[in-house]
């Protein structure tokens, strides 16, 4: 029987690719934000938001990720920034690569923070570097307080936490004493923020804190 050599797997081909990507954009002192979510959590929502608090002050641009279609592109295409889609064709994360072609068509000479709005899914993204400062996960109201602890790789890998649709938490059963419970058990230094995008509530304050990493890495 012949021997079946691996020549190498998927994960360290997207690590050295990622490194790659990590050193061209933190040579130009560009933010990189991983923006994770399951889908229907508000994640486009808050990043419109988000862009329409910030842009005027600092550069933005946004990778966005999707299985097939441009919605959520065209939306943030609205708001005036650069914007590059990105359509797996059925894969449920982006990887390295995908970034690292996406990164030929911006103009990484005027851009502050990259936002790279990944596929809504709460177990592949996580598992996949791609060459971002920070994780950010979000979590809506609807989708109950279990998922912490149900999708934890997710919550144990992101810098900020991002509860959405406060809103709503009068028509839910969600239980933020046990939510922020099993946040912290998972990852005690994780920032968290509560927002409504409907209500425009916590918006403001967590625009601010990103604007403070911008800042700070422009600086370093």
């Amino acid at each position: 029987m012949s021997e079946i050599k691996v020549v190498t797997n998927i994960l360290q081909t997207n690590d050295e690719i990622t490194a790659q990507n990590k050193k061209k954009l933190d040579e130009k002192g560009i933010y990189v934000i991983n923006l994770m979510s399951s889908p229907g959590s508000g994640k486009t929502s808050i990043l419109e938001k988000i862009i329409s608090r910030l842009k005027n002050d600092i550069k933005i641009a946004v990778i966005e990720g999707d299985i097939y279609t441009t919605k959520d592109a065209e939306r943030i295409e609205a708001q005036g920034v650069p914007v590059v889609q990105i359509n797996t064709g059925g894969a449920c994360h982006l990887d390295g690569d995908m970034i690292k072609n996406s990164l030929n068509s911006l103009d990484l000479e005027n851009i502050d923070l990259l936002v790279i709005e990944n596929v809504g899914n709460l177990v592949c993204p996580a598992e996949f570097e791609i060459g971002e400062d920070i994780k950010i996960s979000v979590l809506s109201t609807t989708e109950g307080n279990d998922k912490p602890l149900k999708y934890p790789l997710m919550f144990e890998k992101s810098g900020a936490v991002i509860l959405n649709k406060i809103d709503l938490l009068p028509y839910t059963n969600f239980n933020k004493e046990e939510f922020y419970r099993d946040i912290n058990s998972l990852n005690a230094n994780a920032v968290t923020f509560e927002v409504s995008c409907i209500k425009d509530e916590g918006i403001d304050n967590l625009s601010s804190w990103l604007k403070d990493r911008v800042k700070e890495k422009k600086n370093s």
